[in-house]
């Protein structure tokens, strides 16, 4: 039987949930992260049913990479990735740009049976405090069976800024396939060198960055056990630019990435929104292509389920089972 899921929640900082004796992840809303590293929201740790870590923060070589988190590194003249700016000509620039995600108001803490649920606003403000994006995000979790849970993100942002915003990537500002941008996943040290899995093949290095494609996993081993872990994250079919390129790498470090600003800009004219949603799916073992393939439909399902769900109302966290504060 699927275990009972829990949330905790250190006021004004953190939630995490639990699934039985397992803590499943810790999402820290209202970071202590240093400016230049951009504050955002982040998933970390992130563990399996089985209790293995599949995440890292805050890494020596990229020190803005936290778990998973909604990163997003040229929103205008802004940077909300964190670290130095490309310019094209000049690679990476350190500026006084790094903008700050931070956390407004809750409006969904709950936790029944196999779900739950977390909501909050948001406020995207310029490094000099002025007002860019104010988001509205859910996360959903669920737990599908014994060894597998599955996490939708959905933020819906809107452009307060004052003028359009062009979001992009260091590739649309002319690096090439660097695409990064979007919801980012930085795997665990020991993933190096793993699998990167798509619904028709499975590579390593770059081999599927720039690839176009609703899904992409990654088998990763761990240190100490040698057990293996399996995480997949599926682009919404209502997302923009569905299908997105992925970014995607196993040397160096392990991470995957949906980017839908990978080659293209997208403008959001101030006052209008843009929507993303995505499914997380955590496994414990190596499924191989087959079972990965079984999970991105997994996340498939969970995806069809939130669209039709309605939307989150304001609730006292205090009402709710499976809450503690």
């Amino acid at each position: 039987m699927s275990p009972t899921l829990r949330i905790d929640h250190a006021l004004d900082r953190a939630v995490s949930v639990t699934a039985g004796d397992v803590e499943l992840f810790t999402y820290t809303y209202r970071p202590d992260t240093p400016v230049l590293e951009s504050p955002k929201p982040y998933l970390h740790p992130i563990r399996t049913l089985a209790g293995d870590v599949v995440s890292l923060f805050r890494p020596h070589d990229h020190v803005w990479h936290k778990g998973i988190a909604w990163s997003l590194p040229h929103v205008g003249e802004h940077n909300f990735w964190g670290g130095p700016t490309y310019v094209h000509g000049s690679f990476y620039v350190q500026m006084d740009n790094n903008g700050s995600a931070v956390h407004r108001e809750m409006t969904a803490l709950a936790a029944a049976g196999q779900r739950a649920q977390i909501g909050h606003r948001l406020d995207w403000r310029a490094q000099n405090g002025e007002p860019v994006i104010d988001e509205h995000r859910v996360l959903t979790v669920e737990v599908v069976d014994e060894g597998t849970w599955v996490l939708i993100f959905d933020t819906t942002m809107n452009n307060v800024s004052g003028a359009p915003l062009d979001i992009g990537s260091p590739t649309t500002k002319g690096r090439p396939n660097a695409g990064y941008g979007g919801l980012f996943w930085r795997g665990p040290r020991s993933f190096t060198g793993g699998i990167v899995q798509s619904a028709t093949t499975a590579g390593s290095g770059n081999d599927l960055r720039g690839t176009r494609a609703e899904w992409l996993g990654f088998r990763g081993q761990h240190d100490e056990t040698g057990e293996w872990s399996t995480l997949v994250m599926v682009d919404d079919a209502a997302n923009p630019q569905h299908p997105p390129l992925w970014f995607t790498r196993t040397e160096e470090f392990a991470c995957l990435c949906p980017a839908p600003f990978f080659d293209e800009e997208t403008r959001v004219d101030d006052g209008d929104t843009i929507r993303f949603r995505y499914a997380v799916v955590v496994a414990t073992g190596d499924r191989d292509a087959e079972g990965t393939a079984q999970l991105a439909a997994t996340g498939r399902d969970a995806l069809a389920a939130a669209r039709n769900t309605s939307a989150v109302s304001t609730p006292d966290p205090a009402e709710h089972s499976g809450v503690v504060a």
